[in-house]
């Protein structure tokens, strides 16, 4: 016996009203981000384009904690009516990397360029460097 599934289409898809509700807690979603070691320093690269970071986002440091955090807000005329899909999501984000150690906020740097948002938290791997443990098996 064969069993068909179907479901409406785009049941997925919700139409909001062009003035914007804000995001539920549980709809807030984390910056896309690109985090690597380069060298001795930990590079997080977040993709942040149409913000203005001088307002909309915060670099900070918490214990052993990079706290990128901020807003996306919806810049268009409040008085369109109608509705539209929106793919862009807009309300607050926030995103945590989690560090080798703590450091203090001198090594941190903060640069904004074309829509990405590069934070870079110099010497955190010094001497860090990884120790290889021999896996055995039983007999």
């Amino acid at each position: 016996m064969i069993a068909t599934l179907t479901r409406p289409a785009f049941a997925d898809v919700r139409i909001r009203d062009a003035r914007r509700l804000p995001l539920a807690p549980a709809e807030r979603q984390a910056a896309p981000a690109d985090v690597y070691r380069q060298g001795e320093d930990l590079v997080a690269r977040f993709d942040l384009p149409g913000i203005d970071p001088a307002e909309d986002v915060t670099v900070e440091l918490e214990g052993r904690r990079l706290v990128v955090r901020g807003e996306r807000r919806d810049h268009r005329d409040e008085d369109a009516e109608g509705r539209r899909y929106s793919e862009v999501r807009l309300g607050e984000f926030r995103r945590v990397v989690p560090l080798p150690k703590a450091v203090d906020g001198e090594s941190v740097t903060a640069a904004y360029d074309a829509g990405v948002l590069a934070v870079t938290v110099t010497g955190v791997f010094a001497g860090t460097t990884p120790q290889r443990i021999e896996v055995t098996t039983a007999a």
